[in-house]
């Protein structure tokens, strides 16, 4: 099957997608920082899809793509807790998060200072500017999908969009309510891809700066 990244922001249902996905046989990478988790992968979902899906569409000119569309003020509240969990590590020098996702975090956020942490006005335009980039990008594409999980027949929408049929699941799970943030990790399956997988060039990831990708997206 055609690859599959699901480009909606952290907190909008990432983890639930992903464990639906893999409940359907697909191998399913939640965050890929290698080059080798997304070869691997069916589905990659989360870090880094929802900054990078530009630069995805030129690796796989087959791949589809699935935006999550969350009620913006339920998200801003999830947000606002991961983010003030996860700032320390995000920081540029003495943060211990991983440099791409630290990228895509600032990406889409900006520099997190005390302050603006907890903006509430800031973070519905960072959801917003991130909305209007995806659907500009896709625009009349058919390799492109929006969903909201709440929906009726969501779940039924995206698998449909995928190329899977005959599922006996008619909602997707509910994971990371509230303050849990590690659903994905404790989730046991065969199928999961490791985020850090090694392969033939170790953990190297992809190189965009390579003239194809870089005219491509200009």
């Amino acid at each position: 099957m055609n690859k599959v990244f699901i480009i909606g922001l952290p907190r909008t249902g990432t983890t639930s997608i992903s464990v639906a996905l893999l409940q359907h046989g697909l191998k399913v990478a939640h965050i890929g920082l290698t080059k080798r988790a997304f070869e691997v992968a069916d589905v990659v979902s989360d870090v880094p899809c929802f900054c990078d899906y530009p630069q995805l569409d030129v690796l796989f000119p087959n791949a589809k793509f699935v935006y999550i569309d969350r009620p913006i003020d339920s998200w801003v509240t999830s947000i606002q807790m991961l983010l003030t969990k996860m700032r320390p590590n995000l920081a540029d020098k003495t943060g211990t998060f991983h440099p791409i996702l630290k990228r895509c975090f600032k990406q889409v956020f900006g520099p997190l200072t005390a302050d603006n942490l907890l903006d509430e006005a800031r973070l519905k335009q960072c959801y917003l500017d991130h909305q209007q980039a995806v659907n500009r990008y896709f625009e009349n594409r058919d390799n492109f999908l929006s969903i909201k999980l709440k929906d009726d027949n969501s779940l039924q929408t995206l698998l449909a969009f995928i190329g899977i049929e005959d599922s006996d699941m008619t909602e997707f799970p509910v994971l990371n309510v509230g303050t849990h943030v590690a659903s994905w990790g404790e989730y046991k399956h065969p199928n999961k891809i490791n985020t850090n997988l090694a392969g033939p060039e170790h953990r190297k990831f992809f190189d965009y700066k390579t003239p194809s990708i870089k005219n491509a997206i200009l």
